[in-house]
């Protein structure tokens, strides 16, 4: 049996996904362009996403930067006040609680992350968070999942990892950890071959740690 469980956030514990992509797709329409859900997609795989198709259609940098603001506060708009649960995480927690310890590992900034759990019980669960201001470099570098190794004085082969991306599969795969990919519509088409595991949902999670995943 696995005795750490380290969770990606975005995708995996709540929704937010979409409403990023939501809040970019509208800080670029502020400035005349539209953006194209397929393409963000796959660039999305190689950690582009929201500026890529702007900078190949020749909007500037100086544009780009202010948009980005403009971004994130949609976003925030968003996380304030769309549903961005997902059925099922706190059940799950609640099983795996007696069993193993457990960590959130995410490239949310603070700010965001803190917007989120404002009036939800996931982190009462969690031994180690982990924003993107916690760790030099982001995933698919294995420094986060190694860092969260290290805050809980775990093993790579004591733990698993529990991720939507396949950055996020290749940060688990670099610090030498069984990852177990949880299915997500707005990932579903990336590259998971190197995954130890493909669940459905994280309903799926707490059998496959007890049979040390």
């Amino acid at each position: 049996m696995k005795e750490y469980v380290l969770f990606d956030h975005d995708g995996v514990l709540v929704d937010t996904e979409p409403w990023y992509y939501r809040a970019g797709e509208r800080a670029l329409a502020d400035v005349g362009f539209t953006q194209d859900r397929d393409r963000y997609l796959r660039d999305m795989h190689h950690g582009q996403a929201t500026w890529a198709q702007a900078r190949a259609a020749g909007i500037d940098e100086a544009t780009i930067d202010r948009q980005r603001a403009v971004r994130d506060r949609y976003y925030q708009e968003y996380l304030r006040t769309e549903a961005i649960e997902i059925d099922g995480v706190l059940d799950v927690l609640a099983a795996l609680a007696p069993h193993v310890r457990m960590a959130i590992v995410t490239t949310s900034r603070r700010v965001d992350f803190d917007l989120i759990h404002e009036g939800r019980d996931i982190l009462p669960f969690m031994d180690v968070v982990l924003v993107r201001e916690d760790y030099v470099h982001a995933k698919p570098h294995p420094e986060p999942y190694l860092t969260a190794l290290r805050a809980l004085g775990a093993a790579p082969e004591e733990a698993v990892v529990v991720e939507d991306s396949s950055r996020g599969l290749a940060a688990a795969v670099a610090a030498g950890i069984d990852c177990a990919v949880v299915h997500h519509d707005f990932t579903a088409s990336q590259d998971f071959s190197t995954a130890s595991h493909r669940i459905r949902t994280l309903a799926e999670l707490p059998a496959l740690v007890r049979d040390g995943a």
